[in-house]
């Protein structure tokens, strides 16, 4: 961990200790999808997913919530396209084999920017690199987010940022990412 990221992690304990109880909820793996779509240079859309994920909602003291998301690079997929899943997860894009997650921290936020829709920034990590990016929450379709609907939002980086420029012949810079997310089911513990 780099001494900016254990000061980053002190200061979210301190924060936390200070907050009081927090209670934490997972995202439900089987029912929320986490994708990606960029184009080719010629206008064709790839469409990518992240079939393996884990996260959690950790609801803290004072109505705020935190989100934390893993995607793992090692079992991305492109859809119809062994070529560009292979290269997705190689070295020039994700690099698996060295950066097996990326992950996303998101700023605490109001319970109502999930009923309301908003904007959510936080930190994300991709190959290493720590970058803070926006997501788009759009407004539920329903009236218990994330249980009786997904809770969805989109955020678009440059490749460039996170060092994936490799196949910039070929590939956009844009890479635009979509989460529906769910809640997963209360164990009762």
């Amino acid at each position: 961990m780099t001494g900016r990221g254990t000061a980053a992690a002190v200061v979210a304990l301190l924060t936390l200790a200070l907050l009081g109880p927090v209670h934490a909820t997972q995202i439900d793996q089987e029912a929320s999808r986490v994708g990606f779509t960029l184009k080719t240079r010629w206008g064709k859309t790839l469409v990518g997913h992240f079939p393996r994920h884990e996260g959690v909602i950790t609801r803290m003291s004072g109505g705020m919530h935190q989100v934390r998301l893993r995607l793992s690079t090692a079992d991305v997929e492109i859809e119809d396209s062994t070529t560009f899943t292979r290269l997705t997860r190689g070295d020039g894009f994700f690099d698996a084999a060295r950066y097996p997650w990326v992950e996303f921290v998101s700023d605490p936020y109001p319970v109502s920017l999930i009923r309301e829709g908003g904007r959510l920034g936080g930190v994300l990590t991709i190959r290493g690199v720590e970058r803070r990016e926006t997501f788009v929450v759009s407004p539920p379709d329903c009236d218990d987010p994330g249980v009786g609907c997904d809770i969805v939002a989109r955020g678009t980086v440059d490749r460039d940022d996170y060092h994936m420029g490799r196949w910039g012949f070929a590939l956009s810079d844009e890479v635009v990412f979509s989460l529906h997310m769910r809640i997963a089911p209360d164990d009762g513990t």
